[in-house]
């Protein structure tokens, strides 16, 4: 079960969509009152750094919560930080979300209607959680805003998992364990909330299922570490805006999430959670490219074997009289 944990991603979360929802809200023109793009992770990949750059940014205008978690039940999630609320547009976009969060169903054009406060900025919703929705839900956004950009910063699965399982701890959504047992490590790995977020390769498939090529980039984590100018730069002008603008005081590098406390990773359970995470890190080194490449080679995996498995099950496919 270690190496190939059974993940349900067609319906992860229970959504807020119920019969007494409008038969007529899957489908509308959103105009210039929508969101310009989602951030839907991963959560640990870097998405706090992204929103503090682009809330600096003179080109958008962010909304005072970094995650508004519309898509994934907004009224169940826990918030450890208060809401921005310096001026009128950030108290009335909190006032009408408060409303939007009392529904029953998932609202799109009034969460669309949102981001008005806008005006002629960039603006979009960074919630990491997104990675979890159902097809459904993925779905219907994409219909209901065309133009909608998606982006997902990509972390290696090993890393990301220990970073969660430490920022779980530190803030007290996961009762403390023994963090030198490889079985007790396992155990928390399998709670849902961790291993849906730990298949990136799973979670871009279905994203890109729905949401237009041109329209979808990926970015990693790893580029955030070795070059966070960079990787700013090309964000911004995916999403439309400048990259020769200052944030203000705000440099590329500054990352608040990077000083956070860690659980001591040691050798033995880093290897035991590696070999969890084995073929779904030869998944993304596949699938995803890029700095992705190299993670199995990190924890002395091949990937020649993961791509001579993947050509003989294509051979096998193409083996059968598919006209016929």
């Amino acid at each position: 079960m270690e190496n190939n944990p059974t993940v349900r991603w067609t319906l992860p979360f229970r959504s807020h969509l119920t019969d007494d929802r409008p038969r007529d809200d899957n489908y509308y023109s959103a105009g210039d009152a929508c969101p310009d793009f989602l951030c839907v992770g991963a959560q640990k990949g870097g998405t706090s750094w992204l929103y503090r750059q682009l809330e600096q940014h003179p080109d958008f205008w962010m909304p005072p919560v970094k995650e508004l978690h519309y898509l994934n039940n907004l009224t169940r999630t826990k918030r450890f930080h208060p809401p921005r609320c310096r001026d009128q547009r950030d108290a009335s976009f909190l006032e009408s979300m408060k409303t939007l969060s009392s529904r029953s169903y998932i609202d799109l054009e009034n969460y669309g209607r949102l981001f008005e406060h806008k005006g002629s900025l960039v603006s979009g919703d960074i919630s990491p959680a997104y990675c979890t929705v159902s097809d459904e839900i993925i779905e219907r956004v994409a219909n209901s805003f065309p133009n909608l950009k998606v982006i997902f910063l990509a972390r290696d699965p090993v890393e990301r998992s220990w970073s969660q399982l430490s920022m779980g701890i530190r803030l007290g959504m996961i009762s403390p364990f023994d963090v030198t047992d490889p079985d007790e490590v396992i155990r928390n790995l399998l709670n849902p909330g961790v291993l849906l977020r730990s298949h990136p390769s799973k979670i871009v498939a279905r994203w890109k299922r729905y949401v237009r090529p041109d329209l979808f980039r990926v970015y990693f984590f790893d580029d955030l570490e070795k070059n966070p100018a960079e990787l700013r730069r090309s964000l911004l002008l995916f999403l439309g805006a400048d990259p020769n603008k200052a944030c203000g005081r705000l440099k590329p590098d500054e990352n608040l999430d990077a000083r956070s406390d860690k659980l001591r990773f040691t050798d033995k359970v880093r290897s035991r959670v590696a070999r969890f995470f084995e073929q779904e890190l030869k998944a993304c080194a596949a699938e995803l490219g890029g700095p992705a490449k190299q993670w199995p080679t990190r924890y002395g995996f091949s990937v020649l074997v993961f791509f001579w498995e993947l050509a003989d099950y294509f051979d096998i496919l193409f083996s059968w009289d598919w006209v016929a």
